[in-house]
């Protein structure tokens, strides 16, 4: 159990209602009002006071966590002890980072009742109702001007005892003719409806809509500023080195130096998982396309900062911008090199060998004969109670059997030593569009044939079989490639369906923005190899999303959790939905008890009031989770010596067969690159 650390959620999307609408005389009329203040200038700020008179008393106690989406955030800490007379305290939080280190030292012996250990303050101080203390935070949201009391997000407080907490430091702040209180999680949300109608209850949507700056990977760089619209992206070839304000994300985008869009974004959208993993800045700004900062800096080499709390932007020389580019640009990834030994078509509990050597030994050595996808699914399948599609892997050796035929490294030779293929982007895009039509009309290995043709009907009869990629250059750790590569699905009883779809999978290795994406990179793009990972499809599943195993918003494990984005079956896809379209987003606090949900955002393609799953979905959801964290931890996690951040990024499906309720399903699993720093 963790001690509370203010929720930090992300300003995502247009975020549907947690609490009863409002009307612009619900809010809050009076300004805070200040007085003298308590702490003195050029003095050492005390580790608590009894009343906040002015805004430097706040500044002087309020932290600045890194790890929130919502910039300009600030939060003081507050204890009212109810053995002491109802004593409050508004502790120095950038002195003491939780609750239980201030009351230990402060309130603990010396005629007071002694504070127990860690476990024993979280058991008793958030879930007793006979509680020594009440505890929470006065956070002030900079964009919306909002000053709130929150709790815990899984703190049981009842509405009397948050009452009590509000009253009180809304009577010691010069900001309590201002304050509101924000629930954090659903539970806490349920127990607001009975709070009285003078303490003015504020949803997280409402501060959202305030909310103008979303910093999605934090990071800084150095190019040149363009001005587009998605629809634009669709005939307009991007430098390298460009810098890209747009009015929405697309499905896909070239490789850039970094992306401020408009509309908000998803945490996990392929878009800011490309950013990630190229550590380049990607932020939201709502009214990007007409900021006139932006604007006067159009066409202009620019430095951009994505912040935790605030970008900036700057004009640069152009010779500033060639040294950045030669001191930054990315160091050339070497992929793993092929095993064209394994020839046979293996059952994927069989794709990783973990008798010999670490987990991270053992993936390194599958992926030259099958591909990182295919090996993660091959250690979830090996993983008990991680729900699954039974499924086999066609190793990376009939890949280049089928390029070598037919002769297709020759040609990809012919195009690279081409200067127009190489200098001119729209040639390269024409080109590449040729050499995938020629693949999937050529010929395939007919012994390659034959025995796909046996392992199907043996093992899979009557089922249609989706063709998923698994090459050595997506799925790593260190170069992710999210959605650089397409899958398809065919049906054994038309084998030309099956042929088609094979042939198409295997042609998007050389897709533009792919080719684009190892350009960058440095990769030498005939190393590159594809397996397949090969399961029945999912024709007609009830839900599908993506998940995070740790809590994206907290890297300091002060508030552990899973982050799930999911949408209800269909063609909205996850994680770039169509404009308009928004879906449910919520972080899972799994280790807590209760297993306190707080939803960020909500679905409009299900009924208002109802979420895409069930609490016990989610309950199965976390289960599924939770193992797959624990499984690569040796891998890429604390088991195997990282200290940093780790997450393991999952895809899965919600399906059953009619009048069945519908159950989990885990896609793949990767590491997750993190939010930048």
């Amino acid at each position: 159990m963790k001690p509370f650390f203010r929720i930090l959620v992300s300003a995502t999307l247009a975020l549907a209602c947690t609490a009863e609408p409002t009307t612009p005389t619900d809010t809050p009329s009076r300004e805070p009002v200040e007085e003298a203040c308590q702490i003195a200038e050029d003095t050492t700020a005390p580790d608590s006071l009894k009343r906040l008179s002015c805004a430097s008393d706040f500044s002087a106690f309020a932290s600045q966590p890194i790890d929130t989406s919502i910039p300009g955030a600030r939060s003081v800490k507050v204890v009212l002890d109810r053995y002491d007379n109802d004593a409050l305290y508004f502790q120095n939080s950038q002195k003491y980072a939780i609750h239980y280190a201030f009351v230990s030292k402060n309130l603990s012996g010396a005629g007071k009742p002694v504070v127990g250990s860690l476990a024993d303050f979280n058991q008793t101080e958030y879930y007793s109702p006979d509680r020594r203390f009440l505890l929470g935070a006065v956070t002030y949201y900079e964009g919306p001007k909002v000053w709130a009391l929150e709790i815990a997000p899984y703190d049981t407080a009842s509405a009397t005892l948050v009452t009590q907490l509000y009253e009180s430091v809304r009577d010691a702040g010069y900001f309590g003719a201002s304050l509101v209180f924000h629930p954090t999680s659903e539970a806490v949300q349920m127990e607001a409806k009975n709070l009285s109608a003078s303490i003015r209850v504020m949803s997280t949507d409402e501060l959202f809509a305030a909310i103008d700056y979303q910093p999605l990977n934090l990071a800084t760089s150095v190019g040149q500023l363009r001005f587009l619209t998605a629809e634009q992206l669709e005939t307009t070839y991007l430098s390298f080195r460009d810098i890209i304000v747009l009015d929405r994300i697309p499905n896909d985008i070239s490789t850039i130096l970094g992306i401020i869009s408009e509309e908000f974004q998803t945490p996990l959208s392929h878009v800011n998982v490309l950013s990630q993993n190229r550590k380049t800045p990607n932020m939201g700004l709502r009214g990007a396309m007409s900021n006139e900062k932006l604007r006067s800096l159009e066409g202009k080499w620019v430095r951009l900062t994505v912040g935790a709390f605030e970008w900036s932007i700057e004009e640069v020389s152009a010779a500033e911008a060639d040294a950045y580019w030669e001191t930054h640009k990315p160091t050339p990834v070497v992929l793993p090199s092929v095993d064209m030994s394994v020839k046979d078509l293996r059952d994927i509990e069989e794709v990783v060998d973990e008798s010999q050597g670490t987990l991270r030994e053992a993936i390194k050595a599958a992926v030259p004969a099958f591909g990182g996808k295919a090996v993660h699914y091959g250690v979830l399948a090996n993983t008990p109670g991680v729900p699954l599609r039974k499924a086999f892997a066609i190793p990376a050796f009939y890949y280049v059997q089928f390029m070598e035929e037919n002769g297709f490294y020759e040609k990809l030779d012919q195009l690279m030593a081409d200067p127009d293929f190489v200098n001119r982007p729209e040639v390269r895009d024409a080109k590449l569009d040729e050499f995938r039509k020629a693949m999937k009309a050529a010929p395939v290995n007919t012994e390659f044939q034959e025995l796909l043709k046996a392992k199907l009907a043996a093992d899979y009869p009557g089922q249609t079989m989706r063709f998923r990629t698994s090459t050595n250059s997506e799925d790593l750790e260190g170069f992710p490639c999210a959605g650089c590569y397409e899958s398809h699905t065919g049906d054994p009883s038309d084998w030309e369906d099956v042929l088609k779809a094979i042939r198409k999978t295997w042609a998007t290795v050389w897709l533009f923005r792919t080719f684009e994406e190892r350009t960058y990179s440095s990769i030498d793009h005939k190393s590159v190899v594809m397996a397949l990972l090969v399961h029945h499809n999912f024709p007609d599943e009830e839900a599908n999303g993506v998940a995070l195993t740790a809590n994206p918003f907290d890297p300091t494990g002060n508030q552990p959790g899973f982050y799930v984005n999911i949408q209800v079956g269909g063609d909205a896809e996850v994680v770039h939905p169509p404009a308009g379209v928004t879906s449910d987003q919520f972080i899972y606090e799994f280790h807590q008890p209760g297993l306190p949900i707080t939803y960020l955002s909500r679905s409009n393609l299900v009924p208002s009031g109802t979420t895409v799953l069930s609490a016990a979905q989610v309950y199965e959801l976390g289960q599924a989770l939770d193992k797959i964290h624990a499984r690569f931890s040796p891998a890429y996690g604390p088991a195997s010596g990282n200290s940093g951040w780790y997450a393991m990024d999952v895809e899965f499906k919600f399906d059953g067969e009619p009048g069945e309720t519908p159950k989990a399903i885990i896609k793949q699993a990767r590491p997750h690159p993190g939010r930048g720093q």
